[in-house]
């Protein structure tokens, strides 16, 4: 067979994706250049590898088995290319940093340190919910991905680097903003605006509660903290965020933390990447700068803010 590394790629892309739009998009070719691209690559096989049912399209077996051969080859460019980068040393190289939404907050300021103390590493920065995240881990596409816990899988490797504390959020004109130790048992009469099902502040929220037969009336989901944010300062009703996400709002006088018991709810942030892999010399130098400096780049200090006096609920399992 006559094939390029651009072919192969490219089917590989469409073969991982069942897509040829959201290959296009992920390599950032037009849906002719892909269409092309595949349609010599079959050329050159002398076998279809696709095959198209109604809307959707499936790889055909010949499709399959080059599909498995196509991410071996691929995971040994890959290699091919930490070897390289590691050859250069934190001088060069590149990187490619996925962050949780919530994350995004503190990690510019931290990025902005490590590319300044790293000047000729190129960093490729993508921010995602949850559910992307986990599809980059899960296609070996991040080099180092900061986040919530991840789920339990023997093939991440999870090291947790600070603390996410979650509080209640409410406008400033709220009549429990200057109260001190509200009960639980009192936001049953609250409406709250949630994350979407599937987030990793939504499970742990909803997981808190129901340890304490807590049921909470959710008014509207929305998909961002700057949704939620704006919902509070309207009046639209309480949220429940990362401290870490609302810097400005506290310091804007735009919402304030309340008093509950038992918050705020102790998560932590990860860095995560897939078990075995190898990282360049500036994927290590950018893991040990989180481990070490991540703390620098939080300016709300949750212990300093006015909490229960019953104390703090931890989260471990999240």
């Amino acid at each position: 067979m006559n094939i390029t590394l651009r072919q192969l790629k490219v089917f590989e892309s469409v073969a991982r994706r069942l897509s040829f739009t959201r290959a296009a998009e992920e390599l950032y070719l037009t849906q002719p250049a892909v269409s092309m691209q595949i349609k010599q690559f079959e050329e050159a096989v002398g076998l279809p590898l696709f095959e198209r049912l109604g809307k959707k399209i499936y790889l055909t077996r010949a499709g399959d088995e080059l599909y498995r051969l196509s991410r071996t080859i691929s995971q040994q460019i890959e290699e091919a290319e930490q070897i390289i980068e590691e050859l250069k040393g934190t001088e060069g190289g590149k990187l490619l940093i996925a962050v949780a939404s919530t994350v995004h907050y503190f990690a510019i300021r931290l990025l902005a340190d490590f590319c300044a103390r790293y000047p000729k590493v190129r960093v490729n920065f993508k921010v995602t919910n949850r559910k992307g995240l986990l599809q980059m881990l899960d296609e070996n596409e991040a080099d180092i991905v900061l986040m919530g816990q991840p789920p339990d899988d023997s093939d991440l490797l999870a090291e947790p680097f600070m603390e996410n504390p979650l509080v209640i959020i409410a406008p400033p004109a709220h009549p429990w903003a200057e109260r001190r130790g509200i009960r639980l048992e009192e936001l049953r009469q609250e409406t709250f605006l949630m994350r979407e099902q599937g987030s990793g502040t939504r499970t742990s929220v909803e997981r808190f509660f129901a340890e304490r037969g807590i049921v909470i009336m959710t008014s509207m989901e929305m998909n961002t903290n700057g949704a939620i944010k704006q919902g509070v300062e309207v009046g639209l009703g309480l949220g429940i965020v990362s401290v870490h996400t609302v810097e400005r709002e506290l310091e804007d006088r735009r919402v304030v933390v309340l008093d509950v018991e038992s918050f705020p709810i102790i998560r932590q942030w990860y860095q995560v990447h897939r078990t075995g892999k190898r990282l360049s010399a500036a994927g290590r130098a950018f893991k040990e700068f989180v481990r070490q400096e991540a703390r620098r780049f939080v300016k709300v200090d949750w212990r300093r803010l006015r909490m229960a006096d019953s104390g703090t609920a931890v989260d471990s399992s999240l």
